[in-house]
């Protein structure tokens, strides 16, 4: 057969792989790699636009580092990682743009040496094939360059299993074992929990290798000390916040969130609560052919004899998503990440098998030409989504920055504090801090706040039709965008 196990090799088989002996012939890496990188932060710019306002996590995360607008409070579940990473911009700049601009150059590079940490494993084009599927996905082009962890995750994942697996074959490459910590590190910093569901078959493979062991779990621990140190400064301990985190998420337990993130691929960022229709079928068939092409790589992979280069990523894979199909009550997409970045090489895998399968001249034009419609089709499908999520995407976030040009004009600049309805994302458009006296950013009692009413600017968004809170009620109702806004005596004093 043309990809078993008896295959003579002559530079590259037909397995994905490269010969066993074979080496990089270039320092730097690939230029098919180089190129799926390049693209994708071409597509990024282009696609997404630096001019996309801060979502609402994100400003969490951006004010816990900006020089602009005081720090929002920040939950348990929340890790410090890519605040620090949007640090080098953020700190001395407002500008959203630029900080786009840093980012997608940044994920970009980072998906490059990602990838190039697996040419001892895969084949260049094989490997560059998974690099560009998983760019392509419209979740990982649309976090690409914001401030999420999510997507760093998946990069840290990438590096951390291609570096275990080279470190296995060759103990003598130091590179890889500066790479397994660097990688679990990275993970470990951006999202500690994602990261140990992620590192889980590593772990299990590295109990009879001590030294692997060690540097795997220095690595998770180095990324998540600052978090373990905090939650014992700032959260009543490692437990509390743990506890604290699952609660926030809804409470950690069985729950089938499957359909829900069947929903969320259609562009919704946040399917919580997740209630609606499925997509059309043409938008998640892609979700439904993951499983299958990744084992139909899985399989080939078995059978050249080049099994854990395909199982090993297909196993963290489905760590990865488990607590999110299996554990959460709601859905985003960008949770999936990590999985789907780890599933694109098998996924990968399997495409090449089913292009390349067929030895007769016009059998393996055909076969050619589906699989390469098929890509067509997807990265259509792919596009389509983005763009739908990036218009409803900037639609909310030109109400919170028309919310925010109001309170100016009603007196509430800096320095200001503000609560109630969406104060967390409109607070940092309009320069103000943000305090809530309930729900999940709860860092404030309504007492305190009345009583901050007394010395600074304070404002309570709500929606139209909704009661203010008891210290409010007195407070004069102004129009603010598509929300009311009770100001405080003070402010009406200050004017």
């Amino acid at each position: 057969m043309a990809d078993g196990s008896n295959v003579t090799m002559t530079g590259a088989s037909r397995t994905g792989f490269p010969p066993r002996t074979a080496r990089p012939r270039r320092r730097w890496g690939e230029p098919w790699l180089a190129a799926v990188a390049g693209a994708f932060t071409l597509a990024q710019l282009v696609l997404v636009r630096p001019d996309l306002g801060l979502g609402w996590d994100e400003t969490v995360y951006v004010s816990q580092v900006s020089g602009h607008v005081p720090a929002a409070f920040f939950s348990a579940p929340r890790a410090r990682g890519i605040s620090l990473l949007a640090a080098p911009i953020a700190s001395w700049s407002d500008s959203t743009a630029l900080l786009r601009i840093y980012l997608a150059v940044l994920s970009g590079l980072g998906l490059y040496f990602a990838l190039r940490v697996w040419r001892a494993h895969v084949m260049p084009r094989v490997l560059a094939l998974a690099g560009a599927l998983f760019a392509s996905l419209w979740v990982t082009l649309f976090y690409g360059p914001q401030a999420m962890p999510n997507y760093w995750v998946a990069v840290g994942a990438l590096a951390c299993v291609g570096c275990f697996l080279r470190v296995r074959a060759n103990t003598a490459d130091r590179a890889a074992w500066w790479g397994v910590f660097a990688g679990a590190a990275l993970m470990a910093w951006m999202r500690p929990m994602d990261a140990v569901y992620v590192a889980l078959p590593l772990l299990a493979l590295a109990l009879r290798r001590p030294r692997l062991l060690a540097v795997l779990v220095a690595g998770l621990l180095a990324g998540a000390g600052e978090w373990v140190i905090e939650a014992y400064l700032s959260y009543g301990g490692l437990a509390q916040r743990i506890s604290d985190a699952s609660r926030i998420q809804g409470g950690l337990g069985w729950h089938l969130a499957v359909v829900d993130q069947l929903r969320s691929l259609g562009g919704r960022t946040l399917c919580r609560p997740c209630t609606g229709s499925v997509p059309n079928p043409v938008v998640t068939l892609w979700w439904f052919a993951l499983p299958i092409l990744a084992a139909l790589g899985a399989l080939t992979a078995v059978r050249a004899r080049r099994a854990l280069p395909v199982l090993l990523p297909l196993a963290c894979a489905v760590t990865a998503a488990v607590p999110y199909l299996f554990l959460i009550g709601y859905a985003a997409p960008r949770f999936l990440l990590p999985a789907y970045a780890l599933l694109a090489l098998p996924v990968a895998r399997g495409l090449a098998h089913l292009a390349g399968a067929p030895t007769r001249g016009s059998a393996r034009t055909v076969a050619v030409s589906l699989v390469a419609a098929c890509l067509a089709a997807q990265l259509a499908v792919q596009y389509v989504v983005l763009e739908h999520t990036l218009h409803s995407s900037a639609a909310n976030r030109d109400d919170w920055s028309r919310t925010a040009s109001a309170l100016h004009t009603l007196g509430v600049r800096p320095p200001c504090l503000l609560s109630g309805y969406e104060a967390v994302p409109i607070a940092f458009y309009a320069g103000c801090g943000s305090a809530e006296t309930g729900g999940h950013d709860s860092s404030i009692t309504a007492a305190a706040l009345a009583r901050a009413a007394h010395r600074t600017t304070v404002a309570v968004l709500a929606q139209p039709g909704d009661r203010p809170p008891g210290y409010a009620r007195t407070w004069s109702m102004e129009p603010a965008g598509v929300l009311h806004a009770y100001v405080a005596p003070f402010v009406r004093q200050g004017r």
